[in-house]
């Protein structure tokens, strides 16, 4: 160990008290600016992973962020259908795997209703490649002995209240939240809840899901989207009539092989004679987050100020203690120190506590990563990685440690100036 260490380490042990001040305050700001850094990152990945192992999402011919909007993220309308004819034309394509339609347009106490079918649940997937989960029950049957079967995602059942076996009505339209305007309910036609998802942290968990046919169930008596006036049919006589879907507003696609999915694409695009468009789903959602993804940047930059207020007082307590440690820098000068060593010495302590402070703040947040992660997973979906520091949280982690040296410059400086004299006099 090298004299201006050891003299270093002596010099804050004499001073704990403020010491552990300072690295409590450093390490509490360290740990800031890594968790929004990791939460960031995290939250991107999530994000970008909202719908996983889908290959191309269809829809009617408009903008991709649209289409994914309103598709994947149930936000809006789509501004037309697609009709059936379409989606078998899709299903027939020889490099299509499997093919999941979806049918908006109604819903339940202001959370959307998804038509679609029992593949649904078997295709769909989020994260890291997750698949749906049941907490209870399981998916609706097929027609006609699941017509009017419904599956709740987590969240609704949450909000609500609902078990299995409860019955639900369904709203036409989808303005407004709980208790907002509706245009009219199928009281006539409710559906029994059979399954309730467990928590994804994507749209499906504010989902009501049925199936195709039950969509077109509850519209028999309809005509020009309102009831047709006098004309009510029982749920029991539904049955005899032909319920196939005529129209649908999205279709989720999986391809045989992913190196033909700009193929693909581009045959859907051009192909006639309804114009449909055909998105990648994981470079539209980076394309959504570039529009949305302001917040965090800010979020990130607050961090950043409060490392820099943590690092100032750092500053702050190191000027102070040079008041009180005149004398004993004098009597070093007088043994025999440089300048240059005192100014050494009064950096290396500063770049000791920093050190000191960053990993305390590393600690802190695999603390608080072990005991939030649970958390998050199962109310928001958002997996956080406890794993080793990424190369950006390196970056961040040297720029702290550098800021830290920069700063350490002003006292170091202020202890290189005083003389040997200015420290052994007396002054009253």
């Amino acid at each position: 160990m090298t004299p201006v260490l050891a003299l270093s380490l002596r010099s804050i042990g004499n001073r704990r008290l403020s010491v552990a001040l300072t690295v409590i305050a450093v390490a509490l700001s360290v740990a800031l600016l890594l968790g929004v850094e990791r939460l960031r990152n995290d939250a991107r990945e999530g994000f970008a992973q909202t719908i996983s192992g889908t290959d191309l999402v269809v829809g009617a011919r408009g903008g991709a962020v649209q289409l994914l909007l309103y598709s994947v993220f149930h936000i809006g309308n789509a501004s037309n259908n697609v009709s059936w004819q379409s989606m078998q034309r899709l299903a027939a394509l020889p490099q299509v795997q499997w093919l999941v339609p979806i049918s908006l347009g109604d819903s339940h106490r202001g959370m959307r209703v998804v038509g679609t079918t029992a593949d649904f649940f078997t295709h769909y997937r989020h994260g890291a490649g997750r698949a749906l989960g049941f907490a209870q029950g399981r998916a609706f049957a097929a027609a006609p002995d699941g017509l009017f079967e419904a599956v709740v995602g987590a969240e609704v059942a949450a909000r609500f209240g609902y078990r299995i076996g409860q019955r639900i009505v369904l709203s036409h339209g989808s303005l407004g939240g709980e208790g907002g305007p509706r245009f009219a309910d199928h009281a006539d036609k409710p559906f029994t809840i059979v399954g309730v998802l467990g928590r994804t942290g994507t749209p499906v968990d504010r989902s009501v899901l049925v199936g195709l046919e039950g969509i077109e169930a509850i519209h028999v008596d309809w005509h020009g989207g309102a009831p047709i006036p006098g004309l009510s049919i029982a749920p029991e006589h539904v049955r005899k009539f032909d319920l196939s879907p005529k129209s649908v507003t999205a279709a989720l696609i999986g391809l045989d092989s992913r190196v033909a999915v700009f193929r693909v694409q581009r045959q859907i695009n051009t192909m006639g004679p309804e114009p449909l468009s055909a998105i990648l789903p994981g470079a539209t959602l980076q394309e959504l987050w570039s529009l949305v993804g302001v917040a965090e940047r800010a979020l990130l930059a607050v961090s950043a100020l409060v490392v820099a207020v943590g690092l100032a007082g750092l500053v702050a307590v190191v000027v102070a203690s040079l008041g009180e440690r005149r004398r004993e820098l004098a009597i070093l000068r007088a043994l025999g120190a440089s300048p240059l060593q005192i100014f050494a010495l009064l950096a290396l302590e500063s770049v000791l506590l920093s050190l000191a402070g960053i990993a305390g703040g590393l600690g802190l947040l695999y603390g608080a990563i072990a005991l939030a992660a649970p958390w998050l997973s199962a109310s928001y979906g958002l997996d956080l990685a406890a794993g080793w520091p990424s190369a950006g949280e390196w970056r961040l982690l040297g720029a702290v440690l550098g800021a830290s040296l920069a700063a350490s410059l002003v006292p170091a400086w202020r202890a290189y100036r005083y003389s040997l004299a200015d420290g052994l006099t007396i002054r009253i």
